[in-house]
């Protein structure tokens, strides 16, 4: 951990010199996690602040900001004690003054010292998270190991999650053994969508009802595991699925594959975008893309940045895409890292259907359709 700790810090470092800043606070939880190597600041899931804020000075010091009633488990369970010095103050202080974390920074930095946050955590300080964010777009080796390790767990679980499914079962009985499987593998499902039939046709954002599986269905996580996540789709059909959702999900998959073949060190997210556009068409169906957005790189979050006409960002090595094309009635998707030889995908199923599509001699697999 001290090794991914410190290339982590180092990050830092360089973006508060390049910034001007003597120093930077991390509340968020996804940054929280992205630190600490897999810790958490969250009590209250309602809620994106954490109950904990780390800050990182430009010397390279680490500080754990909290109230008394969460600095002993902060200490005890959430970061290490040799590498983070702890900073404390008075639940009561915290709560009649809102600045009581930014003033509590201060107490430790140069006079007039310039401080920045991740998020808002009052006291007037500046937020940054697009210059945090910046900072773990790239996995550090030890990540990219928990995250091909999350991802391949995330891919069994819904695998099991699957022979699991009855017919007649509700949507949200559906998602509650997607989440049950996750959490025997010590993920959470962070979204968790459901479509049966008609459902999969009519939204693209499919939120679990009291509908009924007959025929075809859409099932969707995002596996959250100390603090990384991986996002899947996978389409099951009761019986051979009909010809116009085979041609649809090969024509997904064919997008998916000029994502991925698109997904190198450089490309900008506009780039892209422009990729996925001319498969919608070569496959037919130019329409669809603005029916939903694409994807684009994962990590912390189930999406940092997106892939859209105007995006900059650009692909880094080492950097995870979670790419999600999908047609009216179908969806491929998957996650994967980028490498110095194209991008692995981290979340394929066991005994699952595949789907193939070639570009420029490359072949890319995609989840194609389970019948069952």
């Amino acid at each position: 951990m001290n090794e991914e700790l410190s290339e982590k810090t180092g990050r830092i470092v360089e973006m508060l010199e390049r910034e001007g800043l003597d120093a930077v606070l991390l509340n968020a939880r996804h940054n929280f996690a992205w630190l600490t190597c897999g810790g958490t600041n969250g009590v209250d899931t309602s809620r994106e602040n954490g109950v904990a804020t780390l800050m990182v000075t430009r010397e390279g010091r680490r500080f754990v900001i909290a109230n008394n009633i969460e600095t002993p488990r902060m200490l005890a369970e959430e970061v290490p004690q040799a590498c983070f010095e702890p900073l404390s103050f008075t639940w009561q202080a915290e709560k009649a003054d809102g600045g009581t974390v930014a003033k509590t920074a201060l107490s430790v930095l140069r006079p007039g010292a310039a401080i920045a946050a991740d998020i808002d955590i009052g006291g007037g300080v500046p937020t940054i998270e697009g210059k945090v964010a910046a900072c773990r777009h790239r996995l550090t080796a030890d990540e990219a190991v928990r995250f091909r390790r999350l991802g391949s767990d995330a891919g069994a679980a819904m695998r099991r999650a699957i022979n699991r499914f009855e017919p007649g079962d509700t949507e949200i009985a559906i998602a509650e053994k997607i989440r049950h499987e996750l959490a025997s593998a010590g993920a959470v499902s962070v979204v968790t969508l459901a479509a049966a039939d008609d459902r999969i046709k009519r939204f693209r954002h499919p939120v679990p009802t009291a509908n009924r599986w007959q025929r075809t269905l859409l099932a969707v996580t995002c596996a959250q595991r100390g603090g990384l996540i991986v996002s899947l789709s996978r389409i099951v059909t009761l019986g051979t699925p009909d010809d116009e959702l085979i041609r649809r999900t090969q024509a997904a998959a064919d997008v998916f594959a000029a994502l991925r073949h698109a997904t190198r060190p450089g490309t900008t997210g506009r780039e892209l975008y422009e990729a996925a556009e001319r498969a919608y068409r070569a496959a037919g169906f130019p329409d669809e893309i603005g029916l939903h957005h694409q994807g684009g790189a994962a990590g912390y979050k189930t999406r940092d940045w997106v892939a859209h006409p105007s995006s900059g960002e650009a692909v880094k090595l080492g950097q995870a895409f979670a790419w999600n094309p999908s047609i009216t009635g179908t969806k491929v998707e998957e996650t994967c890292i980028v490498t110095e030889g194209g991008t692995d995908v981290v979340t394929a199923s066991p005994d699952f259907p595949l789907i193939a599509a070639m570009i420029g001699g490359t072949e890319y697999l995609s989840p194609g359709i389970l019948s069952l």
